[in-house]
């Protein structure tokens, strides 16, 4: 049974917690984060920093993720997520670790966060509260404290906001106020289209949520836009508990195009769904092109979304709003509550217990 999306008693019963809420406030979330990040203490350092680590998870890690794409054409040091415990061996005394953690009590975050001190990295941490803000308290390093009572995948532009502000006033990229700006001005026009109060006909995101009930989704995109397709794929799975997957071009031309000799058990099976944007690199708008092409001619079902605006981050935030919205429009269809993951929260309990 599917749930009719044009009902607006739906919403209210299958999502108690008001996750459709969080994400109209994205663009209001990421102005406000721009704000806050302009009056937090920055990190100290006898010499700049000559690199960059941002430790984090989940939802944690994602807005580390689409910063360091955003950066990573202009960014004088190089900017890199590390998902995991530990650190890789080249942190030290010159670099900057921001450990990122929603809650604050990431252990895999925590354990990056001490091993940072250890090293003598500048550190700073962003988080809502938690172990992780009770250490930095006690080591005296800089504290970037947010609000955020709900999930972590929906503070996502709080953590980017935050980032792109700390890397602004450090000097390691251009002020982006203007293109932070026309940003705003492209998400709050989409926005537009993709409430719940708009009907599947004129609802773009709507109608693309109805095209993956009962499908696995496989995400595809390039450069820029490769942590958004990793967002498409996490949003599925969190909100509307439904397998996804993704994958990176122009890698996937290299590998996964020869995967399709035999794809006849899959066509049924799966919905591949391309990501585009102005800010493509022009072969890989190319690719993207062709590498549908290529999977259509091999009968498997796909589907375009183009990111709107003209700048990188209009691109960039347009096509996660969208994401964001198709994922709970999916959930919802399917009669899932977008906010709770259970299965997650057990896996978590289960680790402690044996710690």
């Amino acid at each position: 049974m599917y749930y009719d999306l044009d009902d607006l008693s739906v919403y209210s019963r299958l999502d108690p917690q008001g996750m459709g809420d969080e994400i109209d406030a994205l663009p209001d979330q990421l102005q406000s984060a721009w704000r806050l990040g302009q009056q937090f203490e920055l990190p100290t350092f006898s010499s700049p920093p000559q690199k960059v680590l941002i430790a984090g998870m989940g939802g944690s890690a994602i807005g580390g993720e689409l910063a360091a794409a955003y950066l990573a054409p202009q960014s004088r040091l190089p900017v890199l997520v590390h998902r995991d415990y530990d650190l890789p061996a080249w942190v030290d005394e010159t670099t900057l670790v921001i450990a990122s953690s929603h809650s604050g009590n990431t252990e895999e975050t925590l354990e990056a966060f001490d091993r940072a001190l250890q090293r003598r990295a500048r550190v700073v941490a962003l988080t809502a509260g938690g172990e992780l803000a009770q250490r930095a308290q006690r080591q005296g390093v800089p504290l970037w404290q947010f609000e955020h009572k709900g999930q972590p995948r929906a503070a996502v532009a709080l953590s980017f906001g935050l980032l792109l502000a700390l890397f602004t006033r450090l000097g390691i990229v251009p002020d982006p106020t203007p293109e932070l700006e026309a940003a705003l001005r492209t998400l709050r026009a989409q926005q537009e289209e993709l409430r719940r109060e708009v009907p599947v006909v004129r609802n773009p995101a709507k109608r693309q949520a109805g095209q993956l009930l009962g499908r696995w989704v496989h995400v595809l995109a390039a450069d820029l836009l490769a942590p958004v397709a990793r967002r498409w794929k996490t949003q599925i799975n969190e909100l509307a508990k439904a397998g996804a997957s993704f994958e990176i071009l122009p890698e996937a031309d290299h590998n996964t195009l020869a995967g399709l000799w035999h794809p006849e058990t899959l066509q049924p099976l799966g919905i591949h769904l391309f990501i585009q944007a102005p800010c493509n690199h022009p072969r890989n708008l190319l690719r993207l092109e062709l590498t549908r092409k290529t999977f259509m001619i091999e009968g498997l079902n796909t589907d375009l979304y183009r990111a709107r605006g003209e700048t990188p981050l209009e691109n960039l935030w347009s096509a996660i709003h969208f994401g964001d919205y198709m994922a709970y429009y999916l959930a919802i269809a399917c009669g899932v509550d977008p906010t709770p993951v259970e299965i997650l929260e057990n896996f978590k309990r289960s680790l402690k217990q044996r710690a």
